[in-house]
């Protein structure tokens, strides 16, 4: 469901990363690497928020390339954050992405914002949310529609405990059926979310 070959990315004199390679089914991978190497970088890339400088992705078997419509309406993009719509409020969005996948805002949705602890906070705007709680509307939003890849950045960074338990029951849900592709710095929620464990080397050794 995720497969991107030979994807690289410079700037200027600087190799930030060459030659990666990956192709998934489903499950649950976990981007673990030092700051600084790269991992924001590419998941911009897998999200076609950025161009690499080589290679191609695939989503659910469309080409970015090629058939990028086709590629992104097979995503959901969780951002480390967000404030593209700082006017917005949480429920507005999650309709919007409801209607754009041809979905409803459903009571399994509605629930699992319940137990991020989103209820209160569903109808303020963006600008008036904390970061974890825009993190959350994201994360919600994943369970709408049949996207077949999920990639999120730092998805658990401003949870709190309880809510980084609700978010690891997501991704081992999610991960049955599709590919849950995120980067972190927790070794403990890599392990909760039954992830595996990657490092860019890996991905350069997958030719």
């Amino acid at each position: 469901m995720l497969r991107f070959d030979n994807l690289s990315k410079r700037y200027g004199n600087r190799v930030l990363f060459e030659g990666l390679h990956l192709d998934t089914r489903s499950g649950c991978i976990a981007l673990n690497d030092e700051s600084g190497s790269g991992k924001s970088t590419l998941l911009a890339i897998l999200a076609g928020a950025l161009e690499a400088d080589t290679g191609d992705v695939w989503l659910g078997g469309h080409s970015l390339r090629a058939a990028p419509r086709a590629a992104q309406a097979a995503l959901t993009y969780v951002p480390e954050d967000s404030m593209n719509w700082p006017d917005q409020t949480g429920r507005d969005y999650l309709q919007q992405v409801a209607s754009a996948r041809q979905s409803a805002l459903t009571g399994d949705v509605l629930a699992l914002a319940e137990r991020f602890g989103l209820a209160p906070h569903l109808d303020k705007r963006f600008e008036q949310m904390s970061y974890g709680s825009r993190k959350k509307v994201f994360l919600t939003a994943a369970a709408i529609g049949d996207t077949r890849v999920l990639i999120a950045d730092e998805p658990a960074g401003g949870l709190d405990a309880a809510a980084r338990a609700v978010l690891a029951d997501l991704f081992k849900t999610l991960g049955a059926t599709r590919t849950v592709f995120f980067t972190s710095y927790d070794e403990a929620f890599t392990q909760a979310c039954e992830a595996t464990p990657i490092s860019f080397a890996d991905l350069a050794g997958r030719a």
